[in-house]
């Protein structure tokens, strides 16, 4: 029994070297970030226009309740 034990497959030989994962196409590490940047400039967006929306909204309801009849926004002309 003077056979040599192998190493098991689970334990890697301190002699090689670790391989190298292979590189991320800089493309799609820009693709996310570009998709991101779109989704938060589009909820910047709706949420600029809901804001000036309700705040339309809200001063229309405060001169209603003020007993005002004339709350229409008169645009004067050009």
């Amino acid at each position: 029994m003077s056979e040599a034990d192998p190493k098991p497959a689970s334990m890697p030989d301190p002699a090689e070297k670790p391989k190298a994962s292979p590189k991320p196409q800089s493309g799609d590490s820009r693709r996310g970030a570009i998709a991101g940047l779109i989704i938060a400039a589009v909820l910047l967006a709706i949420g600029l226009w809901l804001a000036r929306d309700l705040t339309a909204a809200s001063k229309m309801q405060d001169c209603v309740m003020s007993g005002r009849r004339n709350c229409n926004v008169i645009e004067p002309a050009r």
